[in-house]
């Protein structure tokens, strides 16, 4: 779970309780015994949660226990504390005291060489920091962060470093909690739905290249559950990112903010802040990393909902955390007796490395049957995790249609769409996967974007013309407004995909910070690799 890099920090940082004994050989079954009880009672902490969840621990555990009271931890161990939980726990006591029992002191005759010992013991220890500090010339904050990454995966560091994680996340998700508060609200808000029961969905998946999913013609069957439910879908496929960085990303989309404004989400309501003004009681699950440094401004978003769920606690990415774990409290958010509901799903989708986000029963490709005669060998079992990837991404977004389906009321809706595209070595002439916003491909901005409603929305609101316009997502706030049927002074319909004075406008894409670098997507198209690869695909 922790992988390769895990394992190999943990045995390194842990080699400093290596100094003590090696200075003090005559006190050693004393020393050790004081390491041996500080290291058992931590490393038990993350072991008992790795027993329970098959989660790493990480900063993100400490920030749930933190925000936990005191009835919600004990509800906690009483569902999970077990006799084998408890037998495990003495075994490895027991095994743990064995061990002790048997060591013996260590002696350097000569103190040259158990100096140069020490130092270097000390020295493994403390590279993390010396290297950024004095070797990168880097400020001391960055040298702290590299330290505190390379400790977490050993006791006690897991819990030390990560509860100083935890602190900086939470003063940083505060600060923007606090700057929210003091936005004023929308004016002249109006939800025409009243108090009719309402139910209003958003998905949104990541890394996802709707080029990759048979839904919009690839030749491989990747997405073949909605392909079965594409006559109760509306399938837009000319959607695009303005980012292709999740974070960059939804700044924009759930939020006023765009490539021409992008600071607007400091100013103005997100569309939480809306739905909440509106009267929906607010949920948010995810399987992403939401309490991490880099992630501080999803979770400011998630915390301005009214219930949160966050699953994927693992200190790194590349952990096989699936997404099926959204559909239970999707579920549950679905049954809770509030008449209006806001839902919003945030999935790890398809975010490298792929092959960590799908189970084996979806290792389905896995020849070059379907793949472009082009592609190099060595790149083909990537090419073949990403389909995977796709293809169970595929399940858990169909799932989630059914399980709405299921608990329909006369307004309920279901918007899927990806954070942003990836390049999987789509391109002849540009053989890459990921992201590089220096070297933008179609892949990269281009997104599924997916939309069910209810009979009775569907009966009210006919969104089959607008299929192929061309959007750009950072305006997804006002056609979210549409869809819900709300309205305030500020709101733009010619900016709203489901609204028949939508206007096209140029779909800029790159950093808004430089905006003489900014890209028009539609020029993109024209270009000779991307057409060799539309080709390829389709």
């Amino acid at each position: 779970m922790s992988n390769t890099t895990g394992m190999r920090d943990a045995i390194l940082m842990s080699s400093v309780w290596m100094v003590p004994v090696l200075l003090w050989p005559k006190h050693t079954r004393m020393l050790t015994a004081v390491i041996g009880i500080l290291l058992w009672t931590t490393s038990i902490v993350s072991w008992s949660y790795f027993y329970v969840f098959g989660q790493d621990f990480s900063q993100s555990v400490l920030f749930i226990i933190f925000e936990s009271n005191m009835a919600e931890s004990n509800e906690f161990i009483e569902s999970y504390i077990s006799p084998a939980i408890i037998v495990l726990l003495f075994a490895y006591a027991a095994m743990s005291y064995a061990l002790w029992r048997r060591l013996e002191p260590v002696y350097i005759p000569h103190r040259v060489h158990k100096y140069a010992t020490v130092f270097i013991f000390s020295f493994i220890f403390s590279w993390p920091l010396i290297n950024p500090l004095v070797v990168q010339s880097a400020d001391w904050d960055v040298s702290i962060k590299k330290m505190q990454d390379r400790i977490e995966p050993a006791a006690p560091w897991n819990i030390i470093a990560g509860y100083f994680k935890y602190q900086k996340v939470l003063g940083n998700m505060q600060r923007q909690l606090a700057k929210n508060s003091q936005i004023a609200p929308l004016k002249k808000l109006q939800d025409t739905r009243g108090q009719q029961p309402s139910t209003m969905v958003i998905v949104m998946g990541e890394s996802t290249n709707a080029q990759r999913m048979s839904l919009y013609g690839y030749q491989r069957p990747t997405s073949p559950l909605l392909d079965e439910m594409k006559d109760e879908l509306y399938v837009f496929d000319n959607v695009i990112s303005p980012r292709p960085y999740t974070i960059e990303a939804l700044q924009q989309i759930l939020t006023f903010g765009d490539q021409q404004n992008p600071d607007d989400y400091l100013t103005r309501p997100t569309l939480m802040n809306m739905m909440q003004q509106a009267g929906y009681k607010s949920f948010w699950i995810t399987n992403q990393q939401t309490q991490t440094k880099r992630n501080t401004m999803l979770l400011a978003f998630s915390q301005q909902t009214d219930e949160q769920v966050y699953l994927n606690n693992n200190r790194l990415q590349n952990a096989g955390q699936f997404d099926e774990e959204v559909l239970e409290p999707f579920e549950q958010a679905l049954s809770d007796p509030a008449e209006k509901k806001l839902i919003i799903v945030h999935l790890i989708g398809t975010h490298r490395k792929y092959e960590y986000r799908y189970p084996e029963s979806f290792d389905h490709f896995t020849s070059r049957q379907g793949v472009p005669d082009w592609l190099p060998e060595k790149h083909l079992e990537e090419y073949n995790a990403y389909d995977n990837a796709v293809l169970y991404n595929d399940y858990v977004v169909s799932s989630l249609v059914k399980q709405l389906k299921a608990k329909v009321t006369s307004n309920s809706a279901l918007v899927y769409f990806a954070d942003h595209g990836e390049e999987v070595f789509d391109t002849k002439d540009h053989l890459f996967t990921g992201r590089n916003e220096g070297k933008p491909t179609v892949a990269m901005y281009r997104v599924p974007f997916i939309t069910w409603l209810s009979p009775a929305l569907r009966a009210k609101k006919d969104l089959r013309p607008y299929l192929n316009r061309p959007y750009l997502n950072s305006d997804f706030i006002h056609s979210w407004t549409d869809l819900a049927d709300i309205s305030f002074s500020s709101y733009d319909p010619t900016k709203s995909l489901f609204n028949p004075d939508f206007i096209a406008r140029k779909r800029l894409i790159g950093n808004p910070a430089t905006p003489k670098k900014l890209v028009d997507f539609d020029t993109l198209i024209h270009t000779k690799s991307t057409k060799t690869q539309l080709v390829a695909n389709n």
